[in-house]
């Protein structure tokens, strides 16, 4: 797991004017999409034990964290049609895959979570954002099924009106489906509701959703440098987004007084 430096926090802000309009942005937001896997927990150790015991099922040797690391955040069909297509050709994963998905779902919710990690700050954050009066969902690709019980054996369940897993709906991010759907729930424009991600799915699915979006530098983002993500800016932890929300806040506040 990377850990979270202050370099980062809104380093894409490098103007005035364009920090001015982002926080236009951010001044009338009453909810948040919160992404999961490299958001909030550092999963990438449970998807090494799970795949590679599926290998070893298919005598296939063990792949290391990196890689398998950057084969995450587009769900897990996806996850294991590029593991096994490290060894196999095309028509040789498409033969096997249905037995490696079955594999790997297995061995996968057998150890779900018992190998991932909190990132820096997140309770903090989610804490201080609910404090504020503010809506969460999570909106993540990991298939419902692994999504509730992981929330819940982290403790983080508690701070979720609404979860959605990438089998919530016909389409996953960074399709805008699961963003649209999670702001009819919320009850809000999509203008009003920031997305929170650590990759390019979380920022396509939001732009063309609608929704401002904020970048965590610390996940996986398919091995690329987050500075390269169309996002609003990157920001250093969820305690931070909830900072500069009541900042925001409160800076509207004592202007209106001001103006009065």
């Amino acid at each position: 797991m990377r850990a979270p430096s202050s370099q980062y926090t809104f380093s894409i802000f490098s103007t005035s004017l364009f920090q001015s309009l982002v926080m236009n942005k951010l001044s009338d937001i009453r909810a948040l999409i919160i992404d999961l896997d490299g958001t909030m927990l550092d999963t990438a150790p449970d998807f090494l034990v799970a795949i590679n015991r599926m290998r070893e099922e298919f005598s296939l040797p063990a792949l290391d964290l990196i890689t398998i690391t950057n084969f995450v955040g587009k769900g897990s069909a996806n996850l294991v049609q590029r593991v096994l297509s490290v060894d196999s050709e095309p028509a040789e994963v498409e033969r096997h895959f249905a037995r490696a998905m079955a594999s790997y779902e297995k061995h996968y919710l057998a150890i779900n979570g018992d190998y991932s990690t909190l990132y820096p700050k997140v309770v903090e954050g989610l804490q201080a954002l609910k404090a504020q009066g503010l809506k969460l969902a999570c909106v993540t690709n990991k298939p419902l099924n692994f999504t509730t019980p992981l929330l819940a054996k982290k403790g983080l369940n508690q701070f979720f009106d609404f979860v959605y897993g990438g089998d919530s709906f016909s389409r996953k991010k960074p399709d805008p489906m699961p963003m649209i759907e999670a702001c009819k729930a919320l009850e809000l424009p999509p203008s009003q509701v920031l997305a929170i991600g650590d990759s390019s799915n979380d920022a396509a699915a939001a732009r063309a959703a609608g929704c401002p979006v904020l970048i965590v530098p610390y996940g996986y983002n398919h091995g690329e440098a987050v500075q390269t993500i169309e996002s609003d800016g990157i920001v250093e932890t969820l305690l931070a987004v909830a900072q500069i929300l009541v900042s925001k806040k409160n800076s509207l506040i004592s202007s209106s007084f001001y103006h009065k």
